[in-house]
Protein backbone atom coordinates (compact mmCIF):
# COMPACT_ATOMS: atom_id res chain seq x y z
CA UNK A 1 0.00 0.00 0.00
CA UNK A 2 1.29 3.45 -0.94
CA UNK A 3 1.74 6.09 1.71
CA UNK A 4 2.31 9.80 1.39
CA UNK A 5 4.17 12.36 3.45
CA UNK A 6 2.31 15.63 3.25
CA UNK A 7 2.66 19.19 4.44
CA UNK A 8 -0.22 21.53 5.22
CA UNK A 9 -0.35 25.30 5.49
CA UNK A 10 -2.51 26.16 8.49
CA UNK A 11 -4.64 29.30 8.85
CA UNK A 12 -1.98 30.84 11.10
CA UNK A 13 0.58 30.27 8.29
CA UNK A 14 2.37 27.51 10.22
CA UNK A 15 3.26 24.22 8.52
CA UNK A 16 2.15 20.76 9.64
CA UNK A 17 3.72 17.52 8.39
CA UNK A 18 2.09 14.09 8.52
CA UNK A 19 1.59 10.79 6.70
CA UNK A 20 -1.44 9.06 5.20
CA UNK A 21 -2.48 6.50 2.63
CA UNK A 22 -5.34 8.74 1.39
CA UNK A 23 -4.49 12.43 0.95
CA UNK A 24 -8.00 13.68 0.15
CA UNK A 25 -9.61 11.87 3.10
CA UNK A 26 -6.92 13.11 5.48
CA UNK A 27 -7.16 16.71 4.26
CA UNK A 28 -10.92 16.56 4.80
CA UNK A 29 -10.39 15.21 8.33
CA UNK A 30 -7.95 18.04 9.11
CA UNK A 31 -10.38 20.68 7.86
CA UNK A 32 -13.19 19.17 9.94
CA UNK A 33 -10.99 19.31 13.06
CA UNK A 34 -10.86 15.52 13.38
CA UNK A 35 -7.30 14.71 12.39
CA UNK A 36 -4.78 16.20 14.79
CA UNK A 37 -4.76 18.34 17.88
CA UNK A 38 -2.33 20.76 16.23
CA UNK A 39 -4.46 21.51 13.17
CA UNK A 40 -7.78 21.46 15.02
CA UNK A 41 -7.29 25.05 16.18
CA UNK A 42 -5.70 26.16 12.91
CA UNK A 43 -8.31 25.38 10.27
CA UNK A 44 -8.76 25.73 7.41
CA UNK A 45 -5.64 24.00 6.16
CA UNK A 46 -4.31 23.74 2.63
CA UNK A 47 -2.16 20.98 1.12
CA UNK A 48 1.15 22.53 0.03
CA UNK A 49 3.40 19.48 -0.41
CA UNK A 50 3.09 15.74 -0.90
CA UNK A 51 5.60 12.99 -1.53
CA UNK A 52 4.81 9.36 -2.33
CA UNK A 53 6.53 6.60 -0.33
CA UNK A 54 6.56 2.87 -0.99
CA UNK A 55 5.24 1.85 2.43
CA UNK A 56 4.29 3.13 5.88
CA UNK A 57 7.75 2.56 7.32
CA UNK A 58 9.49 4.68 4.69
CA UNK A 59 6.80 7.37 5.07
CA UNK A 60 7.37 7.53 8.83
CA UNK A 61 11.14 7.81 8.30
CA UNK A 62 10.70 10.59 5.73
CA UNK A 63 8.19 12.42 7.96
CA UNK A 64 10.73 12.38 10.78
CA UNK A 65 13.43 13.77 8.45
CA UNK A 66 11.19 16.61 7.27
CA UNK A 67 10.12 17.50 10.81
CA UNK A 68 13.80 18.06 11.68
CA UNK A 69 14.25 20.52 8.80
CA UNK A 70 14.49 24.22 9.52
CA UNK A 71 11.44 26.41 9.01
CA UNK A 72 13.18 27.99 6.01
CA UNK A 73 13.80 24.62 4.33
CA UNK A 74 10.17 23.56 4.90
CA UNK A 75 8.99 26.89 3.40
CA UNK A 76 11.07 26.19 0.29
CA UNK A 77 9.46 22.75 -0.03
CA UNK A 78 6.00 24.25 0.44
CA UNK A 79 6.60 27.06 -2.06
CA UNK A 80 7.32 24.54 -4.84
CA UNK A 81 3.73 23.32 -4.52
CA UNK A 82 1.90 26.62 -3.87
Amino acid sequence: MKYFVYMLRCSDQSLYTGITNDIERRLDQHNKGKASKYTRARTPVQLVYQEECVDKSSALIREHEIKKYSKQRKEIMASKKE
